[in-house]
């Protein structure tokens, strides 16, 4: 009997008598460190978090948030399924996926289009005529930073998600553009991209659990969208997700996501660094983290492991500097830094952002501020587990709110973009 059958034996058989509506779906985020895993039912626009289950990786399972072993983390999943299950009660059948690594790329690419007559009314085949250009830049644009970055000329890239961040016509913001008059239209599209090996181990996995896969989407991303007052077009954030493999990073300025990047540096190097400082094993080590970052070891212990991590957090800091650098489109950097994920409960790591003597080319109007984001920050997210409390928690939580829009109805921009895109990801 295969892993799938296994799986299906030892989980669907004792809640079969459980009908799971449609309204009923599975966030999976699949870490470095750990797979996590969200039972949800969409009603009125909320998410109701019915069930929740964590399984620790092993190290050979994944490196730098890419799958190295897709048949380990199919394991990993189950286990953390099983135990969502077990709470909810039920088992969904649908499910949507965060994907992450150094070689997820997304930006928003903006592009201006003049009319020739301002006088008529935007018509749906115009509207498909300008956001197909903005698409062919972006995904050309993907492949040539992709290419780049591994030295493979022709490294196979696909689409992981899309969506319209900002709609202006003659300067003025519209949510939908259909049926306005004006001279200029700009459209911004943020798009998420991927090589075609990270996708396709998603997709493998979400067969071999048997599940049917609305969607994957960049977990900066989600992250990015899902925190911060939706309706707002002032609020502006840089997010800090610290994985067990990763730092990601997203940029929101205005209410538009302009950008998200990561970088392979996150928990596990810090685990691999107390290892050395104290002798001990890689499992011994990310005890010890456990304790050190609850303040909970003797005081002599504290003060060795915080030198001794000095030099990895600068390290760190650098690489959060570098990524940053790379949002040259942006005037002004936002002041506020809000971090989650399991990593940023190292407290050096805070610490080092608020002391932080920021490189000049990064374009500050004041050092910025740091704030941990908290589970009701989240939006439309109702936690009747009670065990959604901790940093790690984010990522799924933003995940699941992100499938509020795949089960309801389609906006009209957003449908003629979805349309357009398909072809994609092909």
């Amino acid at each position: 009997m295969g892993l799938k059958e296994d799986f299906k034996v030892g989980l669907f058989d004792f809640l079969s008598n459980n009908r799971v509506e449609d309204n009923y779906a599975i966030a999976l985020d699949i870490g470095t460190e750990y797979a996590k895993s969200l039972i949800f039912k969409v009603d009125d626009g909320k998410c109701i978090v019915v069930g929740a289950g964590r399984q620790r990786q092993r190290l050979s399972d994944m490196q730098g948030g890419a799958v190295t072993d897709i048949h380990g983390v199919v394991q990993n999943c189950q286990k953390s399924l099983e135990r969502a299950a077990t709470q909810a009660g039920l088992m969904p059948t649908q499910v949507i996926m965060g994907i992450a690594g150094e070689l997820v790329k997304g930006s928003t690419t903006t592009i201006k289009y003049t009319r020739p007559e301002s006088k008529t009314n935007i018509t749906l085949d115009e509207l498909k005529d300008i956001i197909s250009k903005v698409q062919r830049r972006a995904f050309d644009r993907a492949r040539q930073i992709l290419s780049w970055e591994t030295g493979h000329a022709e490294i196979d890239v696909k689409l992981v998600n899309a969506a319209i961040v900002e709609v202006k016509i003659d300067g003025h913001k519209v949510t939908n553009p259909l049926g306005f008059q004006g001279r200029e239209v700009q459209v911004g599209v943020f798009n998420a991209f991927a090589p075609i090996v990270h996708l396709g181990a998603m997709q493998t996995i979400a067969d071999e659990l048997g599940l049917d896969l609305l969607s994957i989407v960049a977990d900066p991303y989600a992250l990015a969208k899902s925190v911060g007052p939706k309706e707002s077009s002032e609020f502006s954030a840089i997010f800090v997700d610290i994985g067990g493999g990763t730092t990601d990073i997203a940029v929101v300025s205005q209410g538009g996501v302009e950008g998200t990047k990561m970088f392979a540096l996150g928990g596990r190097s810090f685990t691999k660094r107390i290892a050395t400082i104290m002798g001990s094993s890689f499992e011994e080590a990310e005890d010890t983290k456990i304790k050190y970052s609850a303040n909970a070891l003797p005081s002599d212990d504290m003060d060795l492991i915080r030198r001794g991590l000095e030099t990895d957090c600068q390290v760190w800091l650098s690489g959060v500097e570098l990524t940053l650098e790379e949002f040259s489109n942006i005037e002004l950097l936002p002041s506020r830094i809000l971090m989650c994920g399991g990593g940023s409960n190292l407290p050096d790591l805070a610490e080092t952002l608020a002391k932080a003597e920021w490189s000049k080319k990064l374009p500050f109007a004041r050092r910025p501020s740091v704030h941990f984001i908290k589970s009701e920050d989240v939006e439309n997210i109702v936690d009747q587990t009670g065990d959604l409390t901790h940093l790690w928690d984010i990522t799924p939580m933003s995940l699941a709110n992100m499938a509020i829009d795949l089960v309801g109805a389609e906006g009209a921009v957003d449908s003629v973009l979805n349309r357009i895109v398909s072809s994609l990801r092909e």
